[in-house]
């Protein structure tokens, strides 16, 4: 993760904290570094990272290195984007899509627009 970065690197072991036990509404993007649609979601990822920084938090979660929690969510095909909200998914989204389909789900979470 870059110093700059706006998202959070989540693991099997951070999982929990980070996103189930958020005050916040969560965004988790399942990934992997060989998958090239994930490559192409990742800036819009990090820009609603930016976007909805104080409102919602924004996760990455690396499925080669973190199998626990994607099997425990039935991600069987990547970019998988579950939207978390009080440690319930709300809504979830496969493969690549565009930034203000994405925004939208964010903000009928948060109840604010970017």
């Amino acid at each position: 993760m870059a110093d700059d970065a706006k998202y959070v690197t989540l693991t099997d072991a951070n999982f929990e904290e980070e996103v189930l036990q958020s005050d916040q509404p969560v965004l988790v993007d399942f990934w992997a570094e060989w998958c090239g649609p994930c490559r192409m979601i990742a800036p819009i990822v990090e820009e609603l990272a930016a976007d909805f920084e104080g409102r919602a938090k924004v996760g990455k979660v690396d499925v080669d290195q973190n199998s626990k929690v994607a099997m425990k969510y039935n991600v069987r095909s990547i970019p998988t984007l579950l939207f978390f909200k009080d440690g319930e998914v709300a809504d979830q989204v496969v493969g690549a899509t565009a930034k203000k389909q994405l925004a939208k789900k964010l903000e009928a979470l948060t109840a604010q627009p970017a």
